[in-house]
Order: structure tokens, then sequence, then C-alpha cells
């Protein structure tokens, strides 16, 4: 027998209290919240059985002393998965993409710090991992992962609990951030708006979109997002097309006329051009 409202929402407070940790505003249901993991956004779902949650925050955001059973990793990135290693030693089961773990498990070469990030101890790595999709029951809910290929690094996933109506999409999202593109793991623009696409696919009106960083999303606020980075992909392809160099870009206003902020343009836009030069074949015939 499921337990009522009332007593969804003092577990979940109990849990989250337990873990040290505190929520960004009110819970988004009466089950699931959004928690404070170093600035980065967890998503946690509260069962009988303790906490489920989706990214585990920046390394020493808060102390695990409640039940974890089940972690569900958006990407590799230190700051969504700085307390695997603890979560997983409380007894946790970590399920991420393949490609996650392949990023966690090894070292690998950081282009914009000239230098090598070295892997991540065993027991921060998922000890479950997916290729395409999966699905799984908990509790009353049903939570569906998939695949969102090369949006924001190789191995992106979406969290929807369907039942809830609540979809955490990790890097995909960046209502405040400069969107990231992990162009060394062949993250691209294209592949973010196609990512975006099937992400507006699974929402409705009434979806709770949960980005790694910022507020959570109504789906309009995300397609306005998705649509601004369809206009930069489309300038984009068309300046590469004619050879031009990041800082070219820049100058001739490739940002410009945006409804938002960038907090670093150059960073954001040589990042895009590495990208699309990586999937030149996916632009025109005709690329320079």
């Amino acid at each position: 027998m499921g337990f009522n409202t009332v007593n969804r929402r003092e577990l979940l407070k109990s849990c989250v209290a337990a873990l040290g940790m505190r929520m960004f505003g009110r819970p988004l249901t009466d089950k699931i919240a959004v928690l404070d993991g170093g600035g980065a956004n967890v998503v946690a779902l509260t069962t009988i059985d303790g906490l489920v949650l989706v990214d585990s925050g920046a390394p020493k955001s808060f102390a695990v002393s409640t039940k974890v059973p089940t972690l569900f990793n958006t990407h590799y990135h230190l700051d969504q998965t700085g307390n695997n290693e603890v979560i997983a030693e409380a007894g946790a089961k970590i399920i991420a993409h393949e490609r996650t773990r392949q990023w966690m498990s090894a070292d690998y070469w950081v282009p914009a710090e000239d230098r090598y990030e070295k892997a991540r101890p065993k027991s921060a790595w998922p000890t479950e991992v997916f290729e395409a999709a999966r699905s799984w029951n908990i509790g009353d809910e049903q939570i569906d992962c998939g695949y969102l290929p090369l949006a924001h690094t190789s191995g992106d996933i979406y969290v929807h609990f369907k039942n809830s109506n609540v979809l955490a999409v990790g890097d995909v999202a960046s209502p405040e951030r400069d969107p990231a593109l992990d162009y060394f793991t062949g993250a691209w623009i294209g592949g973010r708006v196609d990512a975006m696409d099937v992400l507006l696919k699974l929402a409705n009106e009434q979806t709770k979109i949960v980005p790694a960083y910022g507020p959570v999303m109504t789906r309009a606020e995300f397609k306005a997002e998705r649509d601004m980075m369809d206009e930069v992909r489309v300038r984009l392809f068309n300046q590469v097309r004619e050879g031009e160099a990041p800082k070219d870009m820049l100058e001739e206003g490739v940002l410009k006329g945006l409804a938002r902020a960038w907090k670093d343009p150059d960073k954001f836009v040589y990042d895009a051009a590495k990208g699309l030069w990586a999937h030149h074949d996916k632009i025109d015939p005709n690329v320079v």
C-alpha cells in the first residue's frame, strides 16, 4: 500500500535533512524535490526504501546518512558525479550510459586546460550501464532513461519520472550558464539541438524540466532555449562553410541579437566551431 501525500512530504523532508542538503525552493511534487548539490541540481525521489537520486552534485557537497538505493548519472562531469564514491560505499547502485563509465574510468586530455584528467576511483564508476534506453518501476514511479547522443558529452541521458511528469535533463538544458559542448568527446551543437527535440517530444505543458544548473523549466522555456540554440547552429553552419575562424565569427556578430547574455562567448564559439568541423560531413557538401 502506498503512503499518503502528508507522509511522503514528511519522509522527503527527513531524507533530505539526513543528506545534509537543502531544497531549492519547494518540492516539485509530494515525492520529488530538487536539492542543492554544491550549486548543481540533484533530483531526489522519495520511496519507502529511501531516496532515488539523479546526479550526486559537486564533491563533498553532502554526506550520506540516509539510504540511497539508486543513483542515476546524467553524464560524467565531476560536478554531477562528485559524491558517487560516498553514495556507492553506502550501497547505492549507480546507473548511467556506457560512455559515461568510459570517461570516468580512463585518463583523458582536457584541451582547454592543456592537461590530463585522471580516471576516477573505481568506486565512483557506474555499476549498471545501458546503450539506448531503459525503464524501471520503483515503488509507484515509472522511471524511463534514454540516450541523448553528442548533446553535451558523448554519454548524456535523460531521466524521466513519467508518473510524476518530471524530466531531469542534465546539462542538455542551460537556462543560466553558457551551453557547454565537450567537443573532444564528440559533442556538437547539431547533436544538442537534436537532443532537445527528443526531450520536447517527451514533455507536455505541465512537465517540470530540471537542468543541471539553474531553475526548473517549463516546456515553453525549454523550447525557447532550443530555438535559440538552433538559430546559433544555423549561423555557425553558414560561417564555418565560409572557412571563418571563431574570432571572425564573433566579430561578425554570430551571437548578437539573441535572447541571452554570454559569460564567455569566445569559449562557446570556439568549442562549437571545433565540434562543427568534427561533423563537417553534416553541414553541406560544399563546405570549405
